[in-house]
């Protein structure tokens, strides 16, 4: 994907990142220390010895560590005093631990999200990406219900900000390869006894590197306005061909489609098309309310009538070697 981030924007800033030591966290942090020069980057998470791991790996005076949980709003209030921009990672994404802990998921996703908004607005932050995932889109579980949920609030955030200068936009994508939950870390460590668990093999995915997601995010804080949702151009691949490229010589047996699972995962439904726009590397999908000011952003080409963007009908795959290269 192309590069157009201005480091003008990021050098300077004050940055809070929220779920900062997740495997997101930890790739954007890297990312941003390397390429730019941020007055200082807030690293907002639950877990004290996992921000005193990330403190030892970056070593870097321009790291800030708050212990906190989205769902605390006051804490989250005095974490963005004085914040510039806030990327919210921060959420409780695995789905089966999401369907036992259907509350926990929804304080934590949800509220969670609601109070990341208002700690915003007051504070006026400018620049608020919340990260979301193709699970968003027609949800058949609980987690992507809670993320449809949070797409809608940030996107509508926008119409609570008055005559405030803080705006709010999402960036979904698909799998990432490599990241904690991924079904990658699973077939290589079922590689070590043979065989290989796949649900369906009529099963496809979107797939992303963790460069390419953080790429992504920090290009769409470069060119967010408020209230888009962003979404890249990235290719599926079948289940079955990752697993003989990962495990060529392993058995594969098939346990069928597990509760909340999908054959195909989409990232643009028919009804979105109808107000997004194409570019040449991402799509936007626009809100569809007053508050957009369309005469805000580059002009992008319509899409047409009845388009989808899902993984089985993609005009990119990837193919054993490119994974191979990604992995």
């Amino acid at each position: 994907m192309e590069q157009t981030t201005n480091k003008l924007s990021f050098d300077g800033k004050n940055i809070l990142l929220t779920g900062g030591t997740g495997s997101f966290g930890q790739k954007f942090t890297e990312a941003v220390l390397r390429e730019f020069n941020p007055e200082s980057l807030r690293i907002y998470s639950r877990g004290e010895y996992n921000q005193y791991k990330m403190q030892q790996k970056f070593k870097d005076e321009r790291l800030r560590f708050l212990i906190g949980d989205v769902r605390d709003g006051e804490r989250l209030y005095r974490a963005m005093n004085g914040i510039d921009i806030v990327v919210h990672a921060a959420a409780l994404k695995q789905v089966p631990a999401c369907e036992y802990n259907p509350i926990e998921a929804v304080k934590t996703n949800v509220d969670g999200s609601v109070n990341i908004i208002d700690a915003a607005i007051d504070n006026s932050v400018e620049k608020v990406m919340a990260i979301s995932t193709d699970k968003a889109v027609h949800p058949v579980n609980l987690y992507g219900a809670t993320k449809m949920v949070a797409e809608k609030l940030f996107v509508q955030g926008n119409t609570y900000t008055g005559k405030g200068n803080t705006r709010f936009s999402c960036v979904r994508y698909g799998n990432v390869i490599g990241s904690r939950g991924s079904v990658i870390p699973l077939f290589k460590e079922q590689k070590k006894e043979g065989t290989l668990t796949i649900t369906d093999e009529r099963m496809t995915r979107f797939w992303l590197t963790l460069d390419q997601g953080v790429d992504f995010v920090l290009n769409s804080i470069e060119r967010m306005k408020g209230g888009e949702i962003f979404i890249p151009k990235i290719p599926s691949m079948k289940i079955t061909d990752l697993a003989d490229t990962i495990a060529p010589d392993a058995k594969k047996v098939i346990t069928g489609i597990r509760g909340g699972e999908k054959l195909h995962e989409i990232m643009i439904t028919e009804d979105e098309a109808r107000h997004a726009t194409e570019f040449s590397d991402y799509f936007v999908i626009e809100p569809e309310f007053p508050f957009w000011d369309k005469n805000s952003t580059n002009s992008g080409k319509n899409l047409p009538n009845g388009f989808r963007y899902s993984s089985e009908i993609n005009d990119v795959w990837l193919t054993k070697e490119q994974l191979k290269e990604m992995c």
